[in-house]
């Protein structure tokens, strides 16, 4: 069985910073891709960021780009994100996700295994 556990969520007030950190555990398995989302109360979980590890290329939700930065070890499906520059509106739960598939980064169904989340607060 494999396990993702998300670390480094909390409170933090506009214009702070915070970073998330994934690790798997469990059985071994190869991901393609790991990435970010997030889920705001009321709302459907949405994509924040990815990184495929073959070719070491990042994407991002446009709402993300230039606040937000991926990055992460293949090697230990490990998976880390840095978030600056936060406003209220980034305010979620976010999760962890390793995909073994190859396809469209942006889709949670193609991700195989998820992480618990972890709740992310921005105070205005």
């Amino acid at each position: 069985q494999v396990q993702l556990v998300e670390s480094g969520g909390g409170l933090v007030q506009a214009g702070g910073s915070l970073r998330l950190s994934c690790a798997a555990s469990g059985r071994i398995f190869r991901s393609i891709a790991m990435g970010w989302f997030r889920q705001a109360p009321g709302k459907e979980r949405e994509f924040v960021a990815a990184i495929r590890w073959s070719s070491g290329s990042t994407f991002y939700a446009e709402s993300v780009k230039g606040r937000f930065a991926i990055s992460g070890d293949n090697a230990k499906n490990t998976v880390y994100v840095q978030m600056n520059s936060l406003k209220p509106e980034d305010t979620a739960v976010y999760y962890c996700a390793a995909r073994t598939s190859s396809g469209s980064m942006y889709n949670s169904r193609d991700y195989a295994y998820w992480g618990q989340g972890t709740q992310v607060t921005v105070s205005s």
